[in-house]
């Protein structure tokens, strides 16, 4: 049976590296960027496969109308998507005091919000099909322990951490699982800017973790071997908590 996945931000580190752990000869891709359509084309070309298994997709996970114009468009053409990876995120980091109401909302429109443009589209489609299905939320280990200048982004991830909880139950009877992933410190681009001299200490492992590690793990919970686990957050952090 061929699957299809929509990856959303699979233009970045995380996103890319899901996007190449899930490529089967069974599988079709649907990359979603918002505003780097060169990354999704060389990501495209080192995947490697059939085009007409790779689609592209774009749009702003904080425009609903959009968002879901778009999805709709695509799943009309191309049908139902059997897992959806929600990996979208934003930060806007700064003591509670000085928090802007902007930095706030827009912070919690993009990461939270999104969740519901992106996801709800998808679900009927899903169960109408009949196959079952998977939903992969990447949240944050701030959204499970807090951590401090980052109030929105952490209320954001923890959020994203209730609605799965809350979909893994309304959905276990139709066959399609709800599971979360709880990344800690990765080498990618959001933490390139980081002291890492500074955050090893936190960590036991001593090292940041590599965004292949995170794609490895999403590809686990999107395969057959996974059909009994729904409704758990999976923290990969090098033993942070």
């Amino acid at each position: 049976m061929t699957k299809k996945f929509l990856i959303t931000g699979a233009s970045g580190g995380i996103g890319s590296a899901m996007a190449k752990a899930l490529v089967h000869p069974e599988h079709k891709l649907c990359l979603h960027y918002r505003n780097n359509p060169l990354a999704i084309e060389a990501l495209t070309k080192e995947l490697g496969q059939d085009t007409k298994k790779i689609h592209s997709l774009q749009f702003d996970v904080a425009q609903a109308e959009s968002t879901r114009a778009s999805i709709h468009e695509h799943i009309e053409n191309e049908g139902a998507f059997y897992g959806v990876i929600y990996n979208c995120g934003i930060t806007r980091d700064n003591m509670f005091p000085n928090l802007s109401s902007e930095d706030w909302t827009q912070v919690l429109r993009t990461n939270l919000e999104g969740f519901y443009h992106v996801v709800q589209p998808t679900i009927m489609p899903m169960i109408r099909a009949g196959k079952g299905g998977r939903i992969v939320v990447i949240a944050s280990v701030s959204g499970v322990i807090g951590n401090a200048g980052q109030a929105n982004y952490s209320a954001s991830k923890a959020g994203l951490i209730g609605a799965a909880k809350s979909l893994a139950i309304e959905l276990a009877k139709r066959n399609i699982t709800v599971n979360v992933i709880a990344p800690g410190l990765i080498e990618t681009e959001m933490t390139a800017g980081l002291d890492k001299s500074m955050f090893i200490k936190q960590i036991p492992m001593r090292r940041f973790g590599k965004a292949a590690e995170v794609g490895n793990l999403a590809k686990f919970l999107c395969s057959d071997e996974a059909a009994y686990i729904t409704r758990q957050v999976i923290n990969i952090n090098g033993g942070m908590f």
